[in-house]
């Protein structure tokens, strides 16, 4: 870190050298689950959109920060599903940037490094997904410094992390490489990072991604379930005070 507001401070070598096997790292851990990493990526942004809908003025532009978002596998779901107008993806690692501009190229989407892109509060929303378990705690209040920069007064956070108390989520961490790093962040450890050190409200907490493929007619169910810590991640939803 050049400074204590920017959380670049890792060995971006580290993410860089996955960066092209990202994918296939990924859906080598989650193929237990019989699905592949759209399915929960759409799901993730779909359980978002619910809600912060409520947080926003209808038919205004959309501006949303996807923090940390590795190749970008997030951004064609953040223009459909959350219907976002504009998206820029930071990122620490160049490799997983370049391969993002590759892979999801759109005109209105950006991708930058994290030390490229200067948090100036115009952004209405920011999404990560998975992000925070691999910042080490001492760097996270920096952190959570630069995405409150990044929102404008009101603007929403949607943390959304692996659920530590479930054992089929440890085990398909442990089937990543790229999660060998892992801090664990229980839902109590965010909430008192994103109140403490963001400033955030926290609006609500849900658990998502119960039922494995095999038990997919279950799967209507979780709406109903999701305020109990069954599912394999869950979702912070909070937003910047006015």
């Amino acid at each position: 870190m050049t400074d204590n507001t920017n959380p670049a401070t890792r060995d971006t070598a580290e993410f860089d050298r996955y960066a092209e096997e990202y994918d296939s790292a990924l859906a080598k851990g989650i193929s237990v689950s019989g699905e592949d990493k759209n399915f929960f990526a759409k799901g993730r942004i779909a359980w978002t959109a619910q809600y912060v809908g409520k947080h926003t003025t209808p038919d205004a532009p959309l501006a949303v920060l996807d923090y940390g978002c590795g190749t970008g596998s997030a951004t064609p779901f953040l223009l459909s599903d959350l219907g976002a107008d504009r998206v820029v993806g930071v990122d620490i690692s160049p490799a997983s940037i370049r391969v993002a501009e590759r892979d999801h190229a759109d005109p209105r989407a950006a991708y930058r490094s994290l030390t490229d892109y200067e948090p100036v509060g115009e952004m209405h929303g920011v999404f990560t997904n998975g992000v925070f378990h691999h910042i080490p705690v001492a760097e996270r209040q920096a952190a959570m410094d630069y995405v409150f920069r990044s929102l404008k007064p009101g603007g929403w956070f949607a943390l959304w992390e692996n659920n530590w108390l479930s054992p089929a989520t440890r085990y398909v961490m442990s089937r990543c490489p790229f999660d060998a790093d892992a801090i664990p962040l229980t839902p109590r450890t965010a909430h008192t990072m994103l109140q403490d050190y963001g400033g955030f409200e926290i609006v609500r907490t849900d658990f998502l991604f119960i039922f494995p493929r095999i038990l997919k007619f279950l799967r209507p169910l979780e709406a109903n379930l999701s305020g109990l810590p069954l599912g394999t991640q869950y979702q912070v939803l909070c937003r910047k005070k006015i």
